[in-house]
């Protein structure tokens, strides 16, 4: 039986003696489990020759959760932005773009949702108890396998295996979000508060892409509906099998 990798990008973190280190959660490696993939573990740490031949090995992309992406992407000052990466968001950009260019599947998490909003061209709530709304404390990180709010689910194509109603309870890990959605990316899901927490990618020819803004990852053991489904989706997309010749695509 052929093997497929999906390469999942890592963020860089230092040790206290100064170290530089990738860092993966562990609900990551459990989630290609489920979805039946290779991961290759991919950091700005990287050259960009080792970058070049281990994505040509990848038939997905898994963009994950981390810093805060840089505000000069979406042509905005820094005015309640954290941690960022401007390293990591230049390697994800340009992976995202090649992925899109390969036509493989993408699947966009947390800040790799919202790394897919700003790489298409929308823009982000650099704060969201400060721009947006506080109604939600949506940075509720410690919080791993909880649930922080409800979801609200409608009109999802490509996400249409994933939900089995209109409606989900998820964690929420962030507190930055999407402002301006992409015009290329369609909204599927929102928090009661309005924030989108799904998007679809579907223009004619492209593969499967799609993202959310909570972590599946972190439910994966104790959830044996959405997250796993949403890992299980984005396999089936990387294998192909609705088509049965390579990852599938919107006609």
């Amino acid at each position: 039986m052929a093997e497929f990798f999906a390469a999942v990008t890592a963020p860089v973190r230092q040790t206290e003696a100064g170290m530089d280190q990738a860092v993966l959660e562990a609900g990551y490696l459990r989630g290609m489990r489920v979805a039946g993939l290779l991961p290759l573990v991919m950091s700005q740490l990287d050259d960009s020759s080792t970058r070049e031949r281990m994505f040509s090995a990848a038939s997905g992309l898994v963009l994950t959760g981390g810093e805060d992406v840089h505000p000069e992407r979406y042509g905005a000052e820094a005015a309640g932005a954290r941690h960022m990466s401007p390293e990591r968001d230049e390697m994800e950009h340009a992976l995202l773009f090649q992925a899109l260019e390969r036509r493989i599947p993408v699947l966009a998490i947390c800040r790799g949702m919202q790394m897919l909003n700003v790489a298409l061209g929308g823009t982000l709530h650099q704060d969201l108890a400060t721009d947006f709304d506080d109604t939600i404390d949506h940075d509720q990180w410690r919080d791993f396998g909880g649930f922080v709010h409800s979801v609200r689910v409608e009109d999802q194509q490509l996400l249409s295996d994933v939900f089995s109603n209109g409606r989900t309870d998820q964690n929420s890990a962030h507190h930055q979000g999407v402002a301006m959605l992409a015009g290329d990316l369609s909204p599927v899901a929102w928090a009661p508060d309005g924030l989108v927490e799904a998007v679809e990618y579907r223009q004619p020819g492209a593969a499967w892409t799609a993202g959310v803004q909570w972590h599946p990852e972190r439910r994966i053991d104790l959830d044996c509906g959405v997250n796993r489904r949403l890992f299980q989706t984005f396999g089936d997309a990387v294998r192909g099998v609705s088509n049965g010749n390579g990852p599938r695509l919107l006609r």
